[in-house]
Protein backbone atom coordinates (compact mmCIF):
# COMPACT_ATOMS: atom_id res chain seq x y z
CA UNK A 1 0.00 0.00 0.00
CA UNK A 2 2.74 2.45 0.67
CA UNK A 3 4.16 2.15 -2.87
CA UNK A 4 0.78 2.42 -4.15
CA UNK A 5 0.60 5.56 -2.38
CA UNK A 6 3.72 7.11 -3.32
CA UNK A 7 2.98 6.35 -6.80
CA UNK A 8 0.06 8.34 -6.26
CA UNK A 9 1.27 11.06 -4.71
CA UNK A 10 3.91 11.42 -7.66
CA UNK A 11 0.79 11.14 -10.37
CA UNK A 12 -1.03 14.02 -8.61
CA UNK A 13 2.20 16.10 -8.13
CA UNK A 14 2.65 15.83 -11.65
CA UNK A 15 -0.47 15.34 -13.83
CA UNK A 16 1.20 16.18 -17.14
CA UNK A 17 3.05 12.69 -16.96
CA UNK A 18 0.31 10.63 -16.36
CA UNK A 19 -0.24 9.52 -19.71
CA UNK A 20 -1.85 6.42 -21.25
CA UNK A 21 -0.32 3.42 -18.93
CA UNK A 22 2.25 5.57 -17.87
CA UNK A 23 5.74 5.86 -19.23
CA UNK A 24 6.91 2.30 -17.42
CA UNK A 25 3.78 0.17 -19.00
CA UNK A 26 4.58 1.18 -22.53
CA UNK A 27 7.68 0.25 -21.96
CA UNK A 28 6.74 -3.08 -20.91
CA UNK A 29 4.36 -3.51 -23.83
CA UNK A 30 7.20 -2.45 -26.06
CA UNK A 31 9.74 -5.01 -24.30
CA UNK A 32 7.40 -8.04 -24.87
CA UNK A 33 6.95 -6.79 -28.21
CA UNK A 34 10.86 -6.87 -28.64
CA UNK A 35 10.91 -9.90 -27.17
CA UNK A 36 8.10 -11.77 -29.39
CA UNK A 37 9.60 -10.66 -32.82
CA UNK A 38 11.19 -12.79 -35.66
CA UNK A 39 14.60 -12.21 -37.34
CA UNK A 40 13.83 -10.57 -40.13
CA UNK A 41 11.40 -7.84 -38.07
CA UNK A 42 14.11 -7.28 -35.73
CA UNK A 43 16.63 -6.75 -38.29
CA UNK A 44 14.36 -4.32 -40.10
CA UNK A 45 13.54 -2.95 -36.04
CA UNK A 46 17.28 -2.37 -35.63
CA UNK A 47 17.76 -1.02 -39.22
CA UNK A 48 14.51 1.81 -38.35
CA UNK A 49 16.19 2.63 -34.88
CA UNK A 50 19.47 2.92 -35.89
CA UNK A 51 20.84 6.07 -34.60
CA UNK A 52 18.16 6.50 -31.92
CA UNK A 53 19.40 7.45 -28.30
CA UNK A 54 17.83 3.84 -27.26
CA UNK A 55 17.83 2.06 -30.32
CA UNK A 56 14.85 -0.41 -29.32
CA UNK A 57 11.01 -0.51 -29.41
CA UNK A 58 11.28 0.11 -25.28
CA UNK A 59 13.19 2.89 -26.29
CA UNK A 60 10.94 4.58 -28.53
CA UNK A 61 7.86 3.37 -26.66
CA UNK A 62 6.59 6.81 -24.91
CA UNK A 63 8.04 8.90 -28.33
CA UNK A 64 4.46 9.83 -28.73
CA UNK A 65 3.83 11.27 -25.37
CA UNK A 66 6.98 13.02 -25.62
CA UNK A 67 6.20 15.13 -28.41
CA UNK A 68 3.77 17.42 -26.15
CA UNK A 69 7.39 18.76 -25.29
CA UNK A 70 9.65 18.31 -28.31
CA UNK A 71 7.26 18.62 -31.03
CA UNK A 72 3.95 20.72 -29.63
CA UNK A 73 2.70 21.38 -33.36
CA UNK A 74 2.75 17.37 -34.12
CA UNK A 75 1.37 17.07 -30.64
CA UNK A 76 -1.42 18.72 -31.12
CA UNK A 77 -2.04 17.60 -34.93
CA UNK A 78 -2.36 13.82 -33.28
CA UNK A 79 -3.23 14.19 -29.63
CA UNK A 80 -6.87 12.58 -30.92
CA UNK A 81 -4.73 9.82 -32.13
CA UNK A 82 -4.35 8.06 -28.64
CA UNK A 83 -7.98 7.38 -27.92
CA UNK A 84 -11.29 6.47 -29.38
CA UNK A 85 -14.20 7.25 -27.66
CA UNK A 86 -17.47 4.87 -28.83
CA UNK A 87 -20.22 7.70 -29.14
CA UNK A 88 -23.34 5.39 -29.53
CA UNK A 89 -23.37 4.05 -26.10
CA UNK A 90 -21.80 0.66 -27.34
CA UNK A 91 -18.90 -0.88 -27.82
CA UNK A 92 -19.19 -1.20 -31.50
CA UNK A 93 -17.34 1.01 -33.81
CA UNK A 94 -18.74 3.25 -36.29
CA UNK A 95 -16.22 5.24 -38.14
CA UNK A 96 -18.08 8.17 -39.39
CA UNK A 97 -19.41 8.22 -35.87
CA UNK A 98 -16.82 7.63 -33.30
CA UNK A 99 -13.78 8.48 -35.59
CA UNK A 100 -14.37 11.45 -37.88
CA UNK A 101 -11.58 12.22 -40.44
CA UNK A 102 -9.69 9.39 -39.28
CA UNK A 103 -8.40 11.05 -35.75
CA UNK A 104 -8.70 8.47 -33.60
CA UNK A 105 -6.59 5.20 -32.51
CA UNK A 106 -8.14 3.00 -34.46
CA UNK A 107 -7.65 4.86 -37.47
CA UNK A 108 -4.18 5.89 -36.94
CA UNK A 109 -2.69 2.62 -35.78
CA UNK A 110 -4.16 1.44 -39.06
CA UNK A 111 -2.39 4.03 -41.42
CA UNK A 112 0.77 4.08 -39.86
CA UNK A 113 1.10 0.20 -39.88
CA UNK A 114 0.63 0.65 -44.11
CA UNK A 115 3.01 3.48 -44.28
CA UNK A 116 5.93 1.33 -41.74
CA UNK A 117 4.87 -1.49 -44.34
CA UNK A 118 5.78 0.54 -47.62
CA UNK A 119 9.18 0.40 -48.31
CA UNK A 120 8.73 3.38 -51.12
CA UNK A 121 7.62 6.03 -47.89
CA UNK A 122 10.86 8.14 -46.77
CA UNK A 123 12.56 6.17 -44.07
CA UNK A 124 11.91 9.39 -42.13
CA UNK A 125 8.32 8.41 -42.41
CA UNK A 126 8.38 5.05 -41.54
CA UNK A 127 10.34 5.87 -38.35
CA UNK A 128 7.97 8.00 -37.19
CA UNK A 129 5.12 5.23 -37.96
CA UNK A 130 7.16 2.71 -35.86
CA UNK A 131 7.18 4.88 -33.06
CA UNK A 132 3.08 5.71 -33.36
CA UNK A 133 2.26 1.56 -33.26
CA UNK A 134 4.51 1.12 -31.01
CA UNK A 135 2.51 3.60 -28.58
CA UNK A 136 -0.99 3.17 -29.87
CA UNK A 137 -1.30 -0.16 -30.06
CA UNK A 138 -0.67 0.07 -26.61
CA UNK A 139 -2.93 2.90 -26.08
CA UNK A 140 -5.54 0.91 -27.03
CA UNK A 141 -5.14 -1.49 -24.71
CA UNK A 142 -6.14 0.78 -22.20
CA UNK A 143 -9.58 0.44 -21.63
CA UNK A 144 -10.40 3.74 -20.66
CA UNK A 145 -8.71 4.91 -24.15
CA UNK A 146 -11.15 3.14 -25.90
CA UNK A 147 -14.39 4.35 -23.57
CA UNK A 148 -18.40 4.45 -24.40
CA UNK A 149 -18.79 6.65 -21.50
CA UNK A 150 -19.31 10.12 -21.98
CA UNK A 151 -16.52 11.31 -19.76
CA UNK A 152 -13.21 11.88 -21.77
CA UNK A 153 -12.44 8.41 -20.87
CA UNK A 154 -12.89 8.66 -16.93
CA UNK A 155 -10.93 12.27 -16.87
CA UNK A 156 -14.27 13.77 -15.70
CA UNK A 157 -15.12 10.52 -13.59
CA UNK A 158 -13.93 12.10 -10.46
CA UNK A 159 -12.61 9.82 -7.31
CA UNK A 160 -10.87 9.64 -4.03
CA UNK A 161 -7.68 7.38 -3.71
CA UNK A 162 -7.35 6.91 0.08
CA UNK A 163 -8.63 10.51 0.56
CA UNK A 164 -6.60 11.92 -2.03
CA UNK A 165 -8.81 13.66 -5.14
CA UNK A 166 -8.20 12.46 -8.84
CA UNK A 167 -10.20 10.97 -11.65
CA UNK A 168 -10.50 7.22 -13.21
CA UNK A 169 -7.92 8.25 -15.98
CA UNK A 170 -5.08 8.92 -14.12
CA UNK A 171 -6.20 5.93 -11.96
CA UNK A 172 -5.48 3.44 -14.91
CA UNK A 173 -2.67 5.57 -16.64
CA UNK A 174 -0.33 4.85 -13.57
CA UNK A 175 -1.53 4.05 -10.19
CA UNK A 176 -3.17 0.17 -10.86
CA UNK A 177 0.29 -0.93 -12.03
CA UNK A 178 2.59 0.86 -10.05
CA UNK A 179 4.21 -0.99 -6.87
CA UNK A 180 8.22 -1.20 -4.85
CA UNK A 181 11.19 -1.90 -7.10
CA UNK A 182 8.82 -2.01 -10.01
CA UNK A 183 11.15 -2.49 -13.06
CA UNK A 184 9.63 -2.64 -16.70
CA UNK A 185 12.18 -5.27 -18.32
CA UNK A 186 11.72 -7.77 -15.19
CA UNK A 187 7.57 -7.33 -15.29
CA UNK A 188 7.90 -7.66 -18.94
CA UNK A 189 9.61 -10.69 -18.56
CA UNK A 190 6.91 -12.30 -15.48
CA UNK A 191 3.76 -11.37 -17.57
CA UNK A 192 5.40 -13.19 -20.74
CA UNK A 193 5.11 -16.31 -18.72
CA UNK A 194 1.14 -16.33 -19.16
CA UNK A 195 0.02 -18.11 -22.43
CA UNK A 196 -1.59 -16.67 -25.28
CA UNK A 197 -3.72 -18.22 -27.14
CA UNK A 198 -3.10 -18.19 -31.17
CA UNK A 199 -7.34 -16.86 -31.50
CA UNK A 200 -5.96 -13.43 -29.40
CA UNK A 201 -2.99 -12.97 -31.43
CA UNK A 202 -5.15 -13.22 -34.38
CA UNK A 203 -3.85 -10.46 -37.43
CA UNK A 204 -5.88 -9.10 -40.43
CA UNK A 205 -6.73 -5.59 -41.30
CA UNK A 206 -9.64 -5.10 -38.36
CA UNK A 207 -7.45 -5.73 -35.65
CA UNK A 208 -7.31 -2.60 -34.06
CA UNK A 209 -10.38 -1.89 -34.39
CA UNK A 210 -11.36 -5.30 -32.82
CA UNK A 211 -8.92 -4.95 -29.85
CA UNK A 212 -10.76 -1.68 -28.88
CA UNK A 213 -13.90 -2.75 -28.87
CA UNK A 214 -12.55 -5.64 -26.24
CA UNK A 215 -11.18 -3.07 -24.66
CA UNK A 216 -14.57 -0.92 -24.34
CA UNK A 217 -15.94 -4.00 -23.48
CA UNK A 218 -14.01 -4.72 -20.11
CA UNK A 219 -15.41 -1.61 -18.75
CA UNK A 220 -18.72 -2.47 -17.52
CA UNK A 221 -18.24 -6.34 -17.71
CA UNK A 222 -15.17 -5.57 -15.53
CA UNK A 223 -16.35 -3.07 -13.01
CA UNK A 224 -13.98 -0.01 -13.58
CA UNK A 225 -16.22 2.48 -12.25
CA UNK A 226 -16.62 2.28 -8.79
CA UNK A 227 -20.32 3.70 -7.76
CA UNK A 228 -18.79 5.24 -4.46
CA UNK A 229 -16.07 6.76 -6.49
CA UNK A 230 -13.68 6.02 -3.82
CA UNK A 231 -10.76 3.75 -4.51
CA UNK A 232 -8.84 1.61 -2.05
CA UNK A 233 -6.19 -1.03 -2.26
CA UNK A 234 -9.05 -3.88 -2.57
CA UNK A 235 -10.36 -1.96 -5.85
CA UNK A 236 -6.25 -2.09 -6.87
CA UNK A 237 -5.75 -5.43 -6.09
CA UNK A 238 -8.67 -6.82 -7.65
CA UNK A 239 -7.99 -4.89 -10.94
CA UNK A 240 -4.24 -5.38 -11.01
CA UNK A 241 -4.53 -8.81 -13.27
CA UNK A 242 -6.54 -7.39 -16.12
CA UNK A 243 -4.23 -4.41 -16.02
CA UNK A 244 -1.82 -6.24 -16.53
CA UNK A 245 -3.27 -9.07 -19.05
CA UNK A 246 -4.01 -6.18 -21.36
CA UNK A 247 -0.28 -4.88 -21.27
CA UNK A 248 0.65 -8.53 -22.04
CA UNK A 249 -2.17 -8.66 -24.54
CA UNK A 250 -0.83 -5.11 -25.98
CA UNK A 251 2.91 -6.62 -26.35
CA UNK A 252 1.80 -9.49 -27.75
CA UNK A 253 -0.19 -8.43 -30.08
CA UNK A 254 2.47 -5.31 -31.22
CA UNK A 255 4.96 -7.88 -31.90
CA UNK A 256 1.94 -10.26 -34.55
CA UNK A 257 1.74 -7.07 -36.36
CA UNK A 258 5.58 -6.04 -36.79
CA UNK A 259 6.32 -9.51 -37.25
CA UNK A 260 3.68 -9.18 -40.45
CA UNK A 261 4.45 -6.15 -41.38
CA UNK A 262 8.25 -6.18 -41.30
CA UNK A 263 9.11 -9.68 -40.70
CA UNK A 264 7.21 -11.54 -43.46
CA UNK A 265 4.72 -13.84 -41.67
CA UNK A 266 1.41 -14.09 -43.77
CA UNK A 267 -0.74 -13.41 -40.80
CA UNK A 268 -2.61 -10.44 -42.10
Amino acid sequence: MRAATASFLIALLCPALALAWGPQGHRIVAQIAQDGLNARAQAAVAGLLAGERNPTLAGVANWADELRYRDPDLFRRTSHWHYVDFRGGDCNYQPARDCPNGDCVIAATEQQLRLLGDIQQPREARVQALKFVVHFIGDMHQPLHASNHDDRGGNDYQIHVYGRGTNLHHVWDGLIIGRDGFDASTEATRLEQTPITRKQLRIDANAPQRWAEQSCRLIDADELYPPSHRIEHEYLDSHRPLAERQLHLAGARLAAELNAVLGGERTR
